[in-house]
């Protein structure tokens, strides 16, 4: 199968420009051995480079570019299908911008092409070539240190040391993880993620529970997180807790119910965000939106969490709008080196900043991820890099500090 990928990657200071035909016969001579074919293009600073060739080759060719050190902030564009090649005529062709004017350069991409039919202006690769030459992205290019450049400290005052035995006559258990703003050294939020009383997954819990069984257990397992909450001496400190989105549509009362287990805990409706997770089928969603509005009638702020696992997230936000969104794990997922999740986590972060909407991050795992985040506009965190999620008990958070 062809195999097109394009990349873009910035250029090292110590690298010096005359290098750059040396490398480029070197890949010409490489790739042209394994039937891969390509362009690069050069601007002074970032390198955009096609390759196209049978699946496995390009993939090989493409795993080796990423270890190429003579480079950083490599970021995959696009990884597609076709059925002949752009450009067929060398391994490797280098368009250094800097000897073209602006206007040329894309008439000579275009006259290098082997396409039976010819590139177009409306190939999606001839578009990203467009995008590059004229700089229409270079807002967007953020140049992040090596994940190495920080190092993340256990906190020498934790928030609590207090720990909250399993109760097996409750039924479940919670564990509890920040939500954090790692600049500011300020826990935001303190979540309570529901746990079986062997402290097992929230599937493993809700695989015992049959029918509407769930959603009245969903909803009375929020009294041992409120409970929870209380013995590890929570104070102020915003909690946030999850909700199946049919519990607040099948049982009545469940706003109550809520209300009346914070009040028994010495907690407020406004230190209390409910989260619902996008992915979650809601089949009524109007009856749901009518319970939202109970909810913040009463006081509690909203979140919808795993934001874009689902097909219903751009929907909630029209039929309401909640006061934070947690971006899905799937799309955090290595962001700093993948140009879709960009562009997507990028259009999530514009759109809530035009609703004055929150936006966290969740499932951080690797520095590249966070500082990415950070410089795209999200301040607040949560994830294994900062703090796991501890069972009965709250997590010691690590802070970024710059390495020496």
């Amino acid at each position: 199968m062809l195999t097109t990928i394009i990349y873009r990657s910035h250029i090292c200071e110590n690298v010096p420009f005359s290098v750059l035909e040396d490398m480029v016969s070197t890949a010409n001579n490489k790739n042209w051995h394994v039937d891969v074919t390509g362009i690069l293009l050069f601007n002074g600073t970032h390198f955009f480079q096609l390759l196209e060739g049978p699946e496995e080759k390009v993939s090989t060719i493409y795993q080796h570019i990423c270890r190429d050190k003579r480079h950083y902030n490599l970021v995959e564009l696009l990884r597609d299908y076709a059925p002949s090649r752009r450009f067929g005529k060398c391994g490797m062709e280098l368009f250094d911008l800097r000897e073209y004017d602006r206007e040329e350069v894309l008439q000579s991409v275009l006259d290098k092409g082997t396409s039976k039919y010819q590139l177009t202006y409306e190939d999606r690769a001839l578009q990203f070539f467009r995008t590059f030459v004229e700089d229409l992205e270079k807002e967007n290019y953020f140049e992040i240190p090596p994940g190495d450049s920080w190092e993340f400290l256990p906190d020498e005052q934790p928030a609590s040391t207090k720990t909250v035995s399993s109760d097996r006559e409750a039924g479940c258990h919670f564990a509890f993880q920040p939500i954090i703003d790692p600049f500011a050294r300020e826990v935001v939020s303190l979540e309570a993620l529901l746990r079986t009383p062997e402290g097992d997954s929230p599937q493993a819990w809700f695989d015992e529970l049959k029918g509407d069984d769930i959603y009245e257990a969903d909803l009375r397992s929020k009294k041992v997180a409120f409970a929870m909450a209380a013995a590890l001496e929570l104070g102020e400190q915003t909690l946030s807790v999850n909700l199946l989105p049919m519990t607040l549509v099948k049982v009545p009362g469940a706003v109550n119910f809520l209300l009346e287990e914070i009040k028994a805990n010495g907690l407020v409706p406004e230190q209390v965000i409910v989260e619902f997770t996008e992915s979650e089928v809601i089949s009524r969603l109007d009856e749901f939106t009518e319970g939202v509005k109970l909810l913040k009638g009463a006081g509690f702020r909203v979140a919808i969490d795993h934001f874009g696992a689902g097909f219903a997230g751009l929907l909630l936000l029209a039929q309401f709008q909640p006061e934070r969104i947690k971006i899905n794990r799937d799309l955090i997922k290595d962001v700093h080196k993948s140009g879709p999740r960009q562009a997507i986590v990028q259009a999530i972060i514009k759109c809530c900043i035009s609703l004055e909407i929150m936006v966290s991050a969740v499932g951080v795992e690797q520095a590249e991820e966070w500082m990415w985040l950070e410089s795209a506009g999200i301040s607040q965190f949560q994830g294994y890099l900062f703090a796991r999620p501890e069972l009965g008990a709250i997590p010691v958070v690590k802070w970024p500090e710059k390495t020496a």
